[in-house]
């Protein structure tokens, strides 16, 4: 037992030395300023799924003034079960057709009463198409937009807000 001992006790001096010792890092971390890779010809090739680019026209088109919501009623409806149960759908009242090169979106909104519709669909369409050029990095063809209904504020909670007639 003695050997034991003696062979545990040179063990245990070399973990502590070792444990105030500062680590070696196992992977070689240089900064720099900017996060571009300095190689930009490495080999290799992108795909950009149909479903990221409809989700980021969702977005974009979402952030427009005027703009109510997407997709039609019944995708809306829907959609509203979706928001209700925290799985909403980015993408809902979005087509999007997707080259190595171009893209293509559809859209369908809801715009909100006042606002000018036409002037509430150019913005949609130059929106949509800046962020997929922008963050996708495709060319965009064209941008279609359906303005599928007008909501007026208030109009839906009237409803539950009037009065029964009976008591």
């Amino acid at each position: 037992m003695a050997e034991d001992q003696k062979n545990t006790a040179p063990a245990a001096e070399t973990t502590k030395s070792q444990a105030a010792a500062p680590q070696a890092s196992r992977v070689d971390r240089t900064f720099s300023s900017s996060r571009v890779p300095a190689d930009t010809d490495a080999a290799g090739k992108t795909t950009i799924a149909d479903g990221v680019v409809a989700k980021v026209a969702g977005i974009a088109a979402r952030e427009v003034a005027g703009v109510y919501a997407l997709g039609g009623g019944g995708a809306r409806a829907f959609g509203a079960i979706r928001d209700a149960i925290n799985a909403t759908d980015l993408s809902q009242g979005v087509k999007v057709e997707v080259g190595e090169t171009q893209a293509a979106a559809d859209l369908t909104i809801v715009v909100e009463y006042p606002a000018p519709i036409q002037e509430v669909a150019d913005n949609v369409r130059a929106a949509v198409a800046g962020a997929i050029s922008r963050l996708v990095g495709l060319e965009v063809v064209e941008v279609n937009v359906e303005v599928n209904d007008v909501h007026i504020a208030g109009a839906d909670d009237d409803d539950n807000e009037s009065e029964s007639r009976v008591a």
